[in-house]
């Protein structure tokens, strides 16, 4: 499966941006997918993920309450909602795809990963 994330910019604190990740096949009932960032100098941190059945979601404190992850099953494609967005939220932020049906939300073992977007936020 290939990914390809974009929907990234420069936003000022406090503002939203929403990222796209567009698959190249279908993944619904059979790819977790997972939002994940990378600033520079540390290392990559994962943010949230959608089962493959889509009935569950898992978020990282650090983006609980600001952040939602959404899909569109007919197109293909994962939302990253993100909201009240900080200057820390500064990063390039990659999604990435595991197979694995039902509704399990793994935080680790994604084999496939789009290319990255850059989010800057400003304060």
């Amino acid at each position: 499966v290939q990914l390809q994330a974009y929907g990234g910019g420069l936003v000022q604190a406090g503002g939203s941006l929403r990222l796209s990740c567009a698959a190249s096949i279908r993944v619904a009932s059979r790819y977790a997918i997972a939002w994940f960032r990378q600033a520079p100098g540390k290392e990559r941190e994962f943010l949230v993920v959608i089962s493959s059945s889509g009935r569950s979601t898992s978020y990282a404190d650090s983006v609980k309450g600001r952040f939602t992850i959404s899909r569109d099953i007919a197109q293909n494609t994962v939302y990253l909602q993100m909201n009240s967005l900080k200057p820390e939220d500064t990063a390039i932020y990659y999604c990435a795809a595991r197979s694995y049906p039902g509704d399990y939300v793994p935080r680790i073992g994604f084999g496939y990963w789009g290319q990255g977007t850059q989010v800057t936020v400003s304060s």
